[in-house]
């Protein structure tokens, strides 16, 4: 089946004026401004009214938060204190509970044209054992891309690290598993719906043996390897008082600085830092809505990207964003980048770029993140009726400066998995309905 997404009103693509054909999943051609394509289609989606985008793709979440929302116990602290609010009350999670929160995140993600999201999974009480194994069903039921992140904590608050022994496990554990679900699900292959990561979750909840063995374990499964770092002044102190170094001195102490890494915030590097990581291809992940609720600071974008490191963006949990609104993220770049560069320096092209095919290359794919011929065929699709939009003359840009927020239609591998602004096969009300009342249920009376 050859389908020619025709005319649309605007694209992120160059030579693409009339459109793409999609053919088997892929972009087939391009279709430039009087043009046709070379062969014929089976049918055409008219796409006059649409502003299409390469589809989004978030490189860092943690789906479980959206179950702790806005909760009193965490609003208004910055990270270490709100991780020690929230620590006792995530201990509570059940399988049943996870499912749910991935699948809210994931529909979430895709209304707002996201075709590809990693989850930075590290929460593992006693009966979550399967927590991939969720994730991985949920997607596939959704039809989304997803990079799990089969994440870690094995420092506990006795041992020295933050989180409590409820929701740490140990090593052998950890590895036992991390192995099982490479094994499984990891398809290193173009065009995969399921990847995998390995992700201990940061300097603060793992140890440094822990680090260099999973280091080992993604060289031999080629996979990549995530870790948040960077994102507070306290993890500075808290990796000198520990380790004796920096984080980013810690990373290269443990075996992590290449290219198979990407780090989530990345905010508190200073110029040699900066450089060493641009020099390794490390990839960041910056998370503005995050940095801004917790008030962590600003990444440094242009200094990165101009050292070599890849640059995505992310939405980061859903506790520290209380949303999983790609697009939203993308507006939210654009402003805190404002506020640190010239105005002029940093466009919502840039902020776009970062949102796909910058994400794309600290996931580590080169199929995804661009409409281009070869690519896989993940597009999101925005119209702009509503008010907000009225008296736009750049489409591109009104979608970032006008605040767009929702997708009226997003393709993943050729397929449409959001019509008319609605996920296909997910029920929004009963989903909604179940996953606010296990909220209550679990999570609202706190520790």
């Amino acid at each position: 089946m050859r389908i020619w997404i025709k005319d649309p009103l605007a694209i992120l693509a160059d030579g693409a004026e009339r459109g793409f054909v999609v053919e088997n999943g892929t972009i087939a051609e391009l279709v430039g401004r009087g043009g046709e394509p070379p062969a014929p289609v089976d049918r055409f989606f008219d796409a006059s009214r649409h502003v299409v985008l390469p589809g989004l793709i978030n490189t860092h979440h943690h789906f479980y938060q959206t179950m702790t929302r806005a909760h009193p116990a965490a609003i208004n602290k910055p990270l270490f204190p709100w991780l020690v609010a929230l620590y006792p009350i995530w201990k509570s999670l059940t399988p049943e509970a996870h499912r749910l929160a991935t699948r809210l995140a994931l529909t979430e993600l895709l209304m707002s044209g996201c075709t590809t999201a990693a989850d930075h999974h590290y929460l593992f009480p006693g009966g979550l054992e399967d927590a991939m194994d969720i994730q991985v069903d949920e997607a596939r039921k959704l039809g989304i891309r997803m990079t799990v992140t089969r994440g870690s904590m094995n420092l506990s608050k006795k041992d020295g690290g933050l989180p409590p022994d409820s929701v740490v496990q140990d090593e052998d554990t950890i590895l036992a598993d991390s192995e099982r679900v490479l094994s499984r699900y990891h398809d290193a292959r173009p065009g995969a719906m399921t990847q995998v990561a390995l992700a201990p979750c940061s300097p603060f909840s793992v140890t440094r043996n822990l680090m260099r063995e999973t280091a080992a374990l993604a060289e031999r499964f080629d996979c990549r390897l995530h870790t948040h770092l960077g994102e507070t002044k306290d993890e500075d102190q808290f990796c000198v008082e520990m380790f004796g170094m920096r984080p980013v001195d810690y990373l290269e102490d443990t075996g992590w600085m290449n290219s198979r890494t990407w780090l989530a915030h990345g905010v508190h590097f200073n110029d040699d830092e900066v450089k060493r990581l641009g020099h390794a291809c490390v990839g960041v992940c910056h998370c503005p809505t995050s940095n801004m609720t917790l008030g962590s600071g600003l990444c440094r974008t242009q200094e990165l990207e101009a050292a070599g490191a890849p640059v995505g963006l992310g939405v980061d949990g859903s506790a520290s964003n209380d949303s999983s609104n790609l697009m939203e993220g993308v507006r939210h770049a654009l402003m805190i980048n404002r506020l640190q560069y010239e105005v002029g320096s940093v466009t919502h092209l840039d902020a776009l770029r970062w949102a796909t095919e910058g994400s794309a290359r600290c996931l580590g794919r080169g199929d995804v993140g661009a409409i281009r011929v070869g690519m896989q065929a993940d597009c999101a699709f925005f119209t702009l009726d509503e008010l907000r939009f009225s008296g736009a003359h750049d489409p591109l840009a009104a979608l970032v400066l006008c605040g767009a927020h929702r997708a009226d239609r997003v393709m993943v591998a050729g397929e449409w998995r959001v019509e008319d602004g609605l996920p296909v096969g997910i029920d929004l009300a009963r989903l909604r309905a179940e996953h606010g009342d296990m909220a209550r249920q679990l999570f609202a009376g706190g520790a």
